[in-house]
């Protein structure tokens, strides 16, 4: 059956840690976009209550994922992946343009980001793909062609838009899971030694900006008004938390405004300023959790495709909370990827609470009969 029947087992297992995880992170977020909101000179933005309708219609996706067995989800994954590429195309030539990027498709009352349904459609057609040819033996280079196209194609046209940090995240999921699912070392080293002589080109194909900000992550100071402004304002706000932190609406850099992009990808850097050392160190817990809880529904699940999804998922998670936390130390280059759940914005929302509820699915029918 395309749809869970209704069986005890399903809420005597049903996964209440990881949606309450899920819940726990989405609640600081929504606490921390009203703080990036809200100024002494101004009235409250209603960001915070935009996030909370995200989160609604987020939920009601989550609970779609859930409900229709994951194994007939698989048996659509290429045409969710077509539909998906389609609409990166359709933004290449119609997609709606804000601050110099082309990367929405207007829908009226809203706009929708396909990339951040690429992130999810690429980890569903990868883990088709490798179900569907399985192998006992690690995987050669010329074996893995298919999989590269499937790949490339998007993080071209991403990289177009320009969206470095979402081609990037493509990017790093897909070969996560290429290592998980297990490749030959003399394939791994010619992969890596072709990347490493293919960057001079792909620095050629790098906007100015983005150039940019590899040269100021290097040398922030080099620009503090300029390219280096950012991640200045963004270190200066996480060292003023200092242990315990300013206190909610009490960070200075956050409400004097000092702080650039703070509803989404210096959204952390707002947290730290107002709950110092100790808060970040709860939300870190809280995404360790999160993802220790989602390798584990990989490990446990009982079949490779269940196996595939949930690492995808996990490492999604896992690649974008480590890289937007780099970012705003000043470990990482700025390249523009939020935090998972508690940065600003509907697509992404939706989208990653679309792939918890797949996950919630995958470990939920571990305790029920797989076909």
């Amino acid at each position: 059956m395309i749809f869970l029947k209704y069986d005890r087992r399903i809420f005597q297992n049903f996964d209440w840690t990881l949606l309450a995880l899920v819940l726990a992170i989405c609640s600081i977020g929504i606490i921390n976009i009203y703080s990036t909101g809200f100024s002494t000179m101004s009235d409250v933005s209603p960001l915070y209550l935009k996030q909370l309708q995200w989160i609604a219609v987020g939920l009601l996706f989550m609970v779609v994922a859930f409900l229709i067995d994951y194994h007939a989800i698989n048996h659509a994954a290429y045409i969710i992946y077509a539909v998906s590429l389609f609409s990166l195309v359709y933004v290449v030539v119609f997609g709606h343009t804000a601050n110099g990027a082309q990367r929405w498709i207007h829908f009226g009352f809203f706009l929708f980001q396909p990339s951040e349904l690429m992130k999810l459609s690429i980890i569903i057609a990868l883990a088709r793909y490798f179900d569907d040819h399985k192998s006992n033996e690690p995987y050669l280079l010329k074996e893995l062609l298919i999989p590269f196209i499937m790949v490339i194609i998007p993080f071209v046209l991403i990289l177009k838009q320009p969206d470095l940090g979402t081609a990037l995240i493509i990017a790093i999921i897909s070969a996560s899971m290429i290592l998980f699912i297990g490749m030959n070392w003399k394939s791994v080293t010619i992969a890596v030694v072709s990347a490493v002589v293919m960057m001079p080109v792909a620095w050629h194909f790098l906007k100015d900006y983005q150039k940019n900000r590899l040269f100021t992550f290097l040398s922030p100071e080099s620009d503090p008004l300029g390219t280096g402004y950012h991640i200045i304002q963004s270190m200066i706000a996480i060292g003023s938390g200092g242990f315990v932190g300013k206190g909610f609406l009490k960070g200075s850099q956050t409400q004097l405004k000092y702080l650039p992009e703070q509803q989404t990808d210096f959204v952390f850097s707002v947290f730290a300023e107002e709950w110092g050392f100790v808060g970040g160190l709860v939300l870190v817990a809280l995404f360790l959790s999160l993802i220790i809880w989602g390798f584990k529904i990989a490990l446990h699940s009982k079949d490779l495709l269940g196996t595939m999804l949930s690492f995808g998922i996990t490492a999604l998670i896992a690649w974008q909370m480590t890289i937007n936390m780099g970012m705003v130390l000043g470990l990482l280059p700025v390249v523009g990827i939020p935090m998972p759940f508690i940065s600003y914005g509907g697509s992404a929302m939706v989208s990653l609470l679309a792939s918890i509820g797949l996950l919630m699915n995958v470990s939920v029918r571990r305790f029920l009969l797989l076909r």
